[in-house]
């Protein structure tokens, strides 16, 4: 079992960047691919950017593409979330997720066995 744990979230003026963190439990953190997805009030939740177990495969939304960097850190069994220029349309509540195992970039909610609490993001025009 892998328990998931957001924090960083908060209010922040366009323009603006901050930083969300996903600490992980488990002893096979570095193994999984790991995703952040959003959810704004009334709309489905999307998916933001993916990593790979090595760290050096990332993909990204068109949306963030350019202002969002996801990394991870396999020693502190954290994964990170740097996001920049924020718009207000990126205000959402924020879910790091984990997937068991694979190789590839996973994009669906679907494609994700564990999911953390979800930290707010809010971003003021």
């Amino acid at each position: 079992q892998v328990q998931l744990v957001e924090s960083g979230g908060g209010l922040v003026q366009a323009g603006g960047s901050l930083r969300v963190s996903c600490a992980a439990s488990g002893r096979t953190f570095s193994s999984y691919p790991m995703g952040w997805f959003r959810q704004a009030p009334g709309k489905e939740r999307e998916f933001v950017s993916t990593i790979l177990w090595s760290g050096g495969n990332t993909y990204y939304a068109n949306s963030v593409k350019g202002r969002f960097t996801i990394s991870r850190d396999n020693a502190k069994n954290t994964v990170y979330l740097q996001m920049s220029s924020l718009k207000p349309e990126d205000t959402a509540v924020y879910y790091c997720a984990a997937r068991r195992g694979g190789n590839k970039y996973y994009t669906s909610v679907d494609d994700y066995d564990y999911w953390g609490q979800g930290t707010q993001v809010t971003v003021s025009s």
